[in-house]
Order: C-alpha cells, then structure tokens, then sequence
C-alpha cells in the first residue's frame, strides 16, 4: 500500500476587508426647538447692541478721508437738476475738443479688474484712477462713442421730464444703433462714471427681482406699504428705491436669502411672526434695486444682517457681492454695500453638523474647485480667519450643498429646526 500523503488544507483567500463609512452625524430631529422665542433672539438681540454700540464710537471712515493714492473720486447721488447740469459741462468739453482739432471723444476711469482696489478699512472694493479715452476716430472706439452719446441725451431728457425708464424701453429707442442691450448697459456704467453720480441718479431701472417680506412698514412714493400684510410670495423691491421714505419696523434682524425656493418656505411659515425679522432674497445674484434697498433699510434700522445661502463656492460670492461690492460697479459701491453680513448658514461644516445624507451632497466640479481656490485668494475672505476657514474645508472635502438638501430632513425643517437653533446658538460667523 502506498504511504498515505497527508494532503495540505486547502486556504480561503482572506475576505475582503469593508470599506470605512464616512462617519455621518446623526441629524438633529426633525422637531419643532422648543425655545421661547424671546430666549432665542437673545444672542441676535446682543449682537445688534453689540454693532449700534460700535457703531456710536465713531463715524465710519469715507475713501476721501482715508486719502488713499491712485483711487477715483467716489461717485454721488444727484438730483436731476444737478445731474443735467454735469451732462451740459461734458458736451461742452467734447464740443471744445472737436473745435480746438482734437476731436471727437469721451475720456473717463475704466471699470476693468486691474484698475480695481480692495481697501480693508472699508470693507469694499473701490475704483482705481486709471482713465481710458475713446475716440470716434477709432473704428474699434467709433460705435461705442456714438452709443455713449445717444444715452447721455436720453438720460439728460429723463432729468428734465423728471422721470424714470427701464433698461429696456431705453434699448428700444434705436435698436440698430445699440444692437443688443448688453451695450447700453454697459455704457449706463460707464456715464455714471464719467459723470460722477450712482447708476440709480441715471434714472434707467431694471424691472423688478428682489423680494422683501416681513416686519417692515415704509412708504413708496406716498403709499404705505405693509410688508406683513404681502401674502406669501412678499413684496417685489421697487427699483425706485429713492421713493422709499419713512421706514419703520421692530424687527430683531435682517434675514438675507439666496434662493426663491427657501424664501418661498419662510413666508408660507410665517417664520418673521415668530421670530421678529425681515426677510430678503434677489433670487441668486443681486441686482443694483436689492442691493440699495438692503443697504438703505440696514443703515436706517441699524440691525444686523444674517446671511443664507448654499454652501458652495457661488452662494459665498453672492454674500460678497452684497458685503464688498462687484468689481463691475465699484465706482458705486460707497451706495450699494452692506458691510458686516453674518454668514448663518449653510456652511460647509454644517454638512457633517447636521448629518445631510450623502445622496443630497454635490460633488464640487473642477470649475467650482478652481472658483473656491480663486476666493481663497480674494482679501476679503483672507481677512475674515472663519470664512477662510469654512471655504478652505470646502475645497478640501470637494462637497457642496444647496439650502433645499435640508428637505431631506422635512420639509419645514429649515424654519422650524435649522433657523431656530442656528440663531439660539448665535452659530454665525
């Protein structure tokens, strides 16, 4: 008999091991806090002391006090007597230059980003004192002299009738001669400029975007308005915000809001009854009547302004724009910024806070990546350690979120949990 082999056990490939989780935190439940209201606005009732107290310590600085070097003269608000009369002194320049054989041309500060300055003490970005002349010689410069002539005589005729057009009615005038719209307003900016008043001084208005619902009662053009008596879909921000007069309200805080969509949800709830506030949203990118209208009611209320938005890369630029201005107007910003905004939410970290699902995060794409690494870049946030900080997580873990994904938790969520406890903790930054 042949000798018995023993026969080697045969070994199991060890399994595999399980792919760690990403640890998720469990969502606070989706409850009604229960939290007396007044407790609640207390930490946002402190923080509006807070700034008022602040803010009797001394006038805030001015660009011509700050004397900074190599910056423009910071545009004003005109009346229309006034504004006529500084369009008459610059046809009479150019009627003297044709006369005196150099020709036909406007010389004014140009609005590109390299003639742009962020000044920290402000908080704001300011125009440079690079000028830029553009002759009617010049076929490249030709159709724009001509435009920029046609809307100096319009917005001259509108100060005379004392009266108001929209951006639109203004194209329509001579479409041939503009084209497109985008060319009037671009030369809108550029005589505002060159004149040295607001773009509202213009009296050229785009129709209606932002929306404001609330505690808030003003008066437009001899009219009471009642912003809690506006259904739920509020009251469109009229683009004639120098009609705006006699602002009263007793709210805590402004409420300053990305999205329709959540805006929407605040009104229906009546989330301002509860907790006394005004509530705004320009529906994405701000517009020049929304951002008048925030600044004009922030400074006449002296309350604090609470910003939400997206966590990504776009809902932090609109906070900016709001806060420091757009490089495109920032020969206006003295007139269209709101400094100080709190960020409330939703930021980066709150992903992880508040246990959002990974089905309802975003994946930043290499744009927003590259957007999020520009901002890192920007003063503004530089100079805020907190923001830097939620924009720099947000570039590392390449998630981001809309307001909508706390949905997911219910549909009231967002005012009846989110909002509530965010503003109890004073978790702004």
């Amino acid at each position: 008999m042949p000798p018995k082999v023993k026969m080697a056990a045969k070994r199991r490939a060890p399994a595999p091991k399980p792919k760690k989780r990403k640890a998720q935190k469990t969502p606070i439940k989706a409850k009604k806090i229960k939290i007396d209201p007044k407790t609640m606005l207390l930490k946002v009732i402190r923080l509006g002391e807070e700034m008022r107290k602040g803010g009797n310590k001394g006038k805030r600085l001015t660009l011509k006090e700050l004397n900074i070097p190599n910056v423009c003269k910071e545009v004003d608000e005109m009346p229309p007597g006034m504004l006529q009369g500084h369009i008459e002194k610059v046809i009479l320049e150019t009627v003297n230059n044709i006369l005196e054989g150099k020709g036909f041309s406007f010389t004014m500060p140009t609005r590109s980003s390299s003639n742009q300055l962020y000044v920290p003490e402000l908080d704001r970005i300011v125009l440079k004192d690079k000028m830029i002349t553009r002759e009617f010689a010049t076929v490249s410069n030709s159709k724009k002299v001509a435009i920029t002539t046609k809307v100096l005589q319009l917005v001259y005729e509108l100060c005379v009738r004392q009266i108001h057009t929209t951006k639109r009615d203004l194209f329509y005038t001579d479409v041939k001669l503009f084209e497109k719209q985008d060319n009037t307003d671009d030369v809108l900016d550029d005589v505002a400029c060159m004149v040295g008043c607001t773009r509202s001084s213009l009296r050229v208005v785009a129709s209606e975007k932002g929306i404001v619902v609330g505690r808030i009662i003003f008066d437009e053009a001899g009219d009471e308005i009642d912003c809690t008596k506006m259904g739920i879909g509020g009251k469109g921000i009229p683009p004639h915000t120098d009609r705006i007069t006699n602002i009263r309200s007793d709210a805590k805080f402004i409420l300053l809001v990305e999205k329709d969509a959540a805006f929407q949800r605040l009104a229906e709830d009546r989330f301002y009854n509860t907790y006394p506030c005004i509530i705004i949203t320009a529906k994405g990118q701000p517009d020049v009547a929304t951002r008048h209208f925030l600044k004009k009611i922030k400074t006449e209320l002296n309350i604090p302004v609470l910003g939400l938005v997206d966590a990504d890369p776009y809902g932090l630029k609109i906070l900016s724009v709001y806060m420091s201005g757009s490089k495109n107007m920032s020969y206006d910003s003295a007139h269209l910024t709101t400094p100080d905004i709190k960020w409330l939410g939703i930021r980066p970290t709150d992903l992880d806070k508040y246990g959002i699902p990974e089905q309802c995060r975003l994946s930043m794409t290499e744009h927003d990546i590259k957007t999020g690494k520009q901002l890192l870049k920007e003063d503004f946030i530089k100079k805020n350690p907190e923001w830097f900080k939620e924009l720099e997580h947000m570039v590392r873990t390449k998630e981001k979120a809309e307001i909508q994904a706390l949905s997911s938790f219910g549909f009231q969520y967002l005012t009846q949990v989110y909002l509530p406890q965010k503003i109890a903790q004073g978790d702004w930054i």
